[in-house]
């Protein structure tokens, strides 16, 4: 810490009063705020005034951190261990950073850097407990924040970035010589992209009243453009025909009364100064001078102040603005509009060349960075600045001057869009009530207390942590989510940090709790095998004790060598051969022959792997060579497909008996008890050895039953327990311990056996899989093969369940997740933790959304969350139309997965984000097929004669039109589509 508190005398430094004037302003510099040691080339602070953002240069790639506000201010803060100084540091730029910018309402944060890239990062919580330490690095995190859009328009260098007054557009200047206009409704869609500029464009700021937006650039230039038709004002060039490119930005500022622009880098007399651009004429009559180098930065405070000046004045009250301008000189100076000199200047604050300033929302504080990559923090008084006019009081001023200014106009009005009917134009209003429902909505965290000191400043809450309710004109009470992916609007506005916060339950970590808890209860389902599995022989025991007796044979027929017998040996060797070669043609025909070719091994030796503990497949190199053995069953009457029985190679791990076995099972409804099923093998009654089970509620039993062979696994629910036995058999008791049906013979031992609802799944020691709906007494899938999914050496069953409508989901070590379709009847492929599309798509997110956390189905807990920390470098790269080809795709496998496993609960909510994606960009022609889908036929007549089914997973497909055509109402360009399918829709209804 250079100076804590500084003393300064104005006389001495500026004002050339004959009274001494002290200031209480205080100067400081804190060493902790570093990109450890390399430049920041921007700084921004929050619009709460509780954090403030840095950019720069990091180890290896662009670095963007948030700094805690508290321990700037405050001495007492900085020294206390417990309050955090670095909230978080993100490295996703592959580049230096050269600009962070705060929205005005605090929601987001844009980065821009060398990478060419401008990102958006949005505030989703804080980490439950103390922190969270980034991916292959010592940076600790104490807020999680994540970039939610990536815009690639430029094909240079970003070096500046500018929100607009009312939050709708974002403009961004580049080394390609030209500005780039985002709609930030809408993001990454470009408004216009303004070309004029001849050189480097360093610099952009916003009139404050959203009229114009002016840049400057290396080529000598100060241009003004029009934001009514994106066209060029103005060109200002007077003032800086003697610069040279000498500044690595020119960062210019509109005052906070729109009636001045001051530019960087300008010259008179070849003398370094501020211009100053009035903006009636555009004139360039007053410029600030003083400093000794080129100006690389100017910030206007943006408040409006008024303060009397008795000496040199009126004695009235004036209204002016204070700017703040930054030099390669190392200087700053601090300038109000009121006065001829400056208020302060400061010089040799820094070892090198200033890069950026911000301004608190309050007007007092001020923060500068430098080239040599410290940060200086300025704290003023209302003495020195005077007081500032309320924002009521600012828009009156720029009503009574310029007209209706954009803090009194509805920003959905800046748009060049025409609403054509009176459904369009209630969803949009219905829209803006949703967003301002949105921004007001409060919520109340209770956490425990801790005496930890606070951030200061005022935000607003995290509108996530309570839902918005909203009646319908008939009265009825509807939830509105206000988490649905893809939109960009995943997290909230920061809050400032209050005491309860380090530590607390809160936040993304809730729900992780909730949906682990939400998986133990399934848990149930699964079958409970002991905790030591061996692996049986890869083949029946019959075929490998031939092969091995075979061997045997041969040696003992082998004697001494001698010629008759050599040649003997040489005959039998030639007859063999001719065998094989008339076994191998043969096969050849049968396989041609065969409508399914069937493959199976017979192993002759294969050592045994008791340390296995996953389920796996023997290795290739421990088999014989393959002979194929098939026998087709008669058709069954309900299904036209023939049933192909074929020996498997695959050999599984089954569970060995033990002494007992127990499942505890959860009651139907949270209400009701939990009761335990207990097996106990080798149980001596009346000298007969036999096999119990026992059944307790609240330590009462409840049902006891016997079995003949020892039990190996066990599994149920509420509705009925499955009990595997070492006999190949399978029982199904019911929860009053009757027997539902006769024991189910197995083709051999069970090792995976699974229970949910009225369906049992069970994969036997050789890889067959079977399905029954006990309810029904019927088989869903008959003794299919693992065998095409499961065709690697080393590949493990990792991970196996039964979805509530009898659906086999299982896992392999590879990452890849395979559903069986009864209906296709085939495998399908779910998911793959590795899938290229998984990793560019710009909606898999890194870390999960809220609503996709409270999301809870088959392929949830399947599709587990993948942390990518430098996802950057492999989605950054590739073009939009690519990136937007592969999240399509993954999105497409996301709904065509749920259906598949027929979760209504994610179908549902795939089928939405799939919609919103298309609708965010555009995508008319999959919109409108899957509308006709949803739709269905317009009469009747042609609904009977087509297949056309109007139930999806048990919902109507028409409702789920109505519900999605407000989605696709939501993009005003879409406006004639939602039109045509709106109308039909009501002309079904009648």
């Amino acid at each position: 810490m250079l100076i804590r508190f500084l003393q300064i005398d104005l006389k001495h430094k500026t004002l050339c009063s004959k009274s001494r004037i002290v200031s209480n302003m205080r100067l400081l510099k804190p060493s902790w705020v570093s990109h450890d040691g390399k430049p920041i080339f921007s700084i921004d602070i929050h619009p709460d005034g509780s954090r403030f953002a840095t950019g720069g240069q990091g180890d290896d790639s662009g670095k963007v951190a948030l700094w805690n506000m508290a321990p700037v201010k405050h001495e007492k803060n900085e020294k206390d261990e417990s309050v955090p100084k670095l909230l978080c540091s993100m490295d996703n730029h592959l580049a230096c950073v050269n600009c962070v910018r705060w929205s005005m309402n605090g929601k987001y944060l844009a980065s821009g850097g060398d990478d060419k890239l401008i990102m958006i990062w949005q505030f989703m919580g804080r980490y439950a407990g103390s922190s969270s330490t980034t991916f292959g690095g010592k940076t600790v995190n104490i807020e999680q924040w994540r970039c939610v859009c990536t815009l690639r328009a430029h094909s240079g260098d970003v070096l500046d970035l500018a929100w607009s007054p009312h939050d709708a557009w974002l403009a961004s200047c580049s080394i390609d010589n030209t500005i780039v206009i985002w709609n930030a409704h809408k993001f990454p869609e470009v408004l216009s992209v303004l070309r004029g500029h001849t050189g480097l464009v360093k610099g952009i700021t916003w009139d404050p009243v959203g009229k114009y937006v002016a840049s400057q650039s290396d080529d000598r230039s100060l241009r003004v453009w029009r934001t009514l038709d994106w066209q060029q004002e103005t060109a200002i060039t007077k003032p800086f025909e003697e610069c040279g490119g000498t500044t690595h930005v020119l960062r210019l500022s509109w005052s906070p009364d729109g009636h001045y622009i001051v530019s960087a880098h300008a010259m008179n007399n070849a003398g370094p100064t501020a211009q100053i651009i009035e903006r009636d004429g555009w004139k360039v009559n007053m410029d600030f001078v003083g400093h000794r180098k080129a100006i690389t930065c100017v910030r206007f405070n943006p408040n409006i102040f008024s303060k009397v000046f008795k000496k040199g004045g009126t004695g009235k009250t004036q209204q002016y603005s204070c700017c703040a301008i930054g030099s390669r000189d190392r200087s700053l100076s601090i300038w109000l509009t009121a006065l001829k000199r400056p208020l302060v200047v400061t010089h040799d604050l820094f070892n090198n060349s200033i890069l950026d300033i911000s301004w608190s929302k309050s007007g007092y504080e001020l923060l500068v960075c430098s080239w040599d990559g410290t940060v200086a923090y300025l704290d003023f008084t209302k003495e020195e600045l005077g007081n500032r006019l309320t924002t009521e009081e600012k828009a009156k001023l720029h009503i009574k001057v310029y007209g209706n200014s954009l803090f009194t106009n509805d920003t959905s009005s800046y748009g060049n869009t025409i609403i054509e009917t009176p459904a369009m134009l209630k969803i949009q209003q219905q829209k803006q009530e949703q967003n301002a429902q949105k921004e007001t909505q409060q919520t109340t965290v209770t956490t425990p207390k801790k005496n930890i000191p606070v951030m200061e400043g005022s935000g607003k809450p995290n509108p996530l942590a309570k839902q918005i309710e909203t009646r319908t004109a008939d009265g009825r009470r509807r939830i509105t989510p206000l988490c649905i992916a893809p939109q960009v609007d995943l997290g909230g506005v920061p809050e400032p940090f209050v005491s309860t916060v380090f530590g607390s339950p809160g936040g993304v970590s809730d729900q992780t709790t909730d949906n682990t808890s939400n998986q133990g209860k399934t848990m149930e389902s699964s079958a409970v095998l002991p905790p030591s599995i061996q692996p049986m022989s890869a083949l029946d025991s019959r075929l490998t004790s031939k092969s091995k007796t075979t061997v045997n044979k041969t040696k003992s027929t082998s004697s001494p060598s001698t010629k008759d017998k050599e040649k003997d040996k040489e005959k039998d060797k030639e007859k063999v051969k001719e065998k094989e070669k008339s076994k191998e043609v043969t096969k050849v025909k049968e396989s041609k022959s065969s409508s399914t070719t069937a493959s199976s091994s017979i192993t002759v030796k294969r050592k045994i792997d008791t340390t296995t503990t996953g389920i796996k497949r023997p290795r290739k190199d421990a088999l014989a060579k393959a002979a194929a053995v098939a026998t087709t069953t008669t058709p069954d009457k309900d299904s036209s497909r023939h049933a192909i029985i074929v020996s498997s190679a695959l050999q599984l791990p089954t569970p060995q008996p033990q002494k007992s076995l127990s499942l505890e099972i959860l009651g139907k409804t949270s209400s009701d008890q939990s009761f335990n099923v207990q097996l106990e093998n080798n149980v001596s009654i009346a000298g007969v050895t036999v096999q119990r089970v026992r059944c307790h509620r609240a330590e009462k039993l409840v049902w006891e039953s016997v079995l003949t062979s020892r039990g190996l696994a066990i599994a149920g629910n509420s509705d009925m327990i499955c009990l595997a036995c070492e006999d190949k058999n399978l029982f199904i008791f019911s929860s009053s311990g009757r027997r539902l049906l006769p024991g189910i013979v197995l083709s051999s031992a069970i090792s995976v056996l699974h229970c949910t609802g009225q369906y049992v799944m069970a994969i036997t020691s050789t890889g067959r899989l079977h399905v029954w709906n006990v309810k029904k007494c019927k088989a869903i899938i008959r003794d299919e093969s693992l065998s095409p999914i499961m065709s690697g050496n080393d590949e493990t069953l990792s991970k196996s369940l039964l979805t509530e409508q009898g659906s086999p989901i299982v896992t392999l070590s590879t990452g890849k997740t395979y559903a069986f379709d009864s209906e296709l009847y085939c495998w399908t492929l779910l998911h793959h933790s590795n899938d290229p599309l998984i990793q560019c798509s710009d909606y898999h997110a890194c870390l999960p959304s809220m609503q996709a956390l409270q999301l809870s189905g088959p392929l949830t807990s399947l599709q587990a969350p993948i942390v990518r920390p430098r996802q950057a470098a492999k989605m950054y790269n590739m073009n939009h139309n690519l990136q937007q080809a592969a999240t399509l795709s993954h999105l497409e496998n996301q709904v065509a997965a749920a259906l598949t496993v027929k979760s209504k609960k994610e179908y549902k909510f795939w089928l939405t984000t799939y919609i919103r994606y298309l609708v965010q960009e555009g995508v008319e022609n999959r919109l409108r097929e899957i509308c006709d889908e949803l739709l269905g036929p317009f009469y009747r007549g042609d609904a009977e004669d087509s297949k056309w089914e109007s139930h999806v997973l048990g919902m109507v497909k028409r409702d789920l039109l109505h519900e999605i055509l407000p989605i696709v109402g939501s993009n005003v360009k879409l406006q004639r589509l939602f039109t045509e399918y709106q109308e039909q829709l009501e002309m079904t209804r009648k």
